[in-house]
């Protein structure tokens, strides 16, 4: 794996080091801070973060929010058995894993592939909560339109949804971009009638 290591503390980043080349894996940058680590996510694009979870300036939360928020990316937290509090934070921040320190060598490759294990199943779940917004979004959109239709033509209510599916299925276009047309087309008409009561 391409991995990024994060932390103030140089003996930590070369024993981190140390322990992952020695496993295979790739460290593409080290960073002494979460700004850092943030511009360096940019630029090296690692496959997993190593991330010291307390850090002058930006610290790990903090890094790891903008990390999600920019370019996701599996994210391991390292961590002190005296900042079990800053855990739930960490937690909330999207972190796919931790490892206290000082990190035993038999632990890291577990816990970096479970990271990209969880990682994966975030991004899954990421997209279908992405599919379902656009599929109400696109039901929303029908119904709107249906109302249209029962007002302007009318329409019962599933004669108006037949009318949108027949027109879909013929022009091989989606339900809601038909809908949509019906939408823009009835607002283009309001604009251009002129107003009650007026010269």
């Amino acid at each position: 794996m391409r991995v990024l290591i994060a932390d103030d503390e140089a003996v930590i980043r070369m024993g981190l080091r140390t322990m992952l080349e020695d496993k295979g894996h790739q460290v593409v940058a080290s960073a002494v801070d979460g700004a850092s680590a943030v511009q360096m996510t940019r630029t090296e694009r690692p496959e997993v973060i190593l991330l010291d979870i307390k850090m002058p300036g930006m610290d790990g939360i903090e890094a790891a929010r903008k990390i999600m928020q920019e370019r996701p990316t599996p994210i391991v937290m390292l961590t002190a058995f005296s900042q079990r509090d800053l855990v739930n934070q960490a937690r909330e921040a999207s972190v796919f894993g931790y490892l206290v320190k000082p990190v035993k060598e038999d632990l890291l490759d577990a816990t970096l592939d479970l990271a990209m294990t969880r990682f994966q199943e975030w991004k899954k779940m990421q997209r279908q909560v992405q599919d379902l917004q656009k599929s109400l979004e696109a039901r929303e959109v029908v119904e709107r339109a249906k109302r249209v239709l029962i007002e302007q033509q009318k329409l019962s209510e599933q004669q108006a949804f037949n009318k949108i599916h027949r027109t879909s299925r013929s022009r091989r276009v989606t339900m809601q971009q038909v809908a949509q047309e019906i939408l823009d087309r009835q607002a283009k008409e309001n604009k251009t009638q002129p107003k009650r009561g007026g010269k």
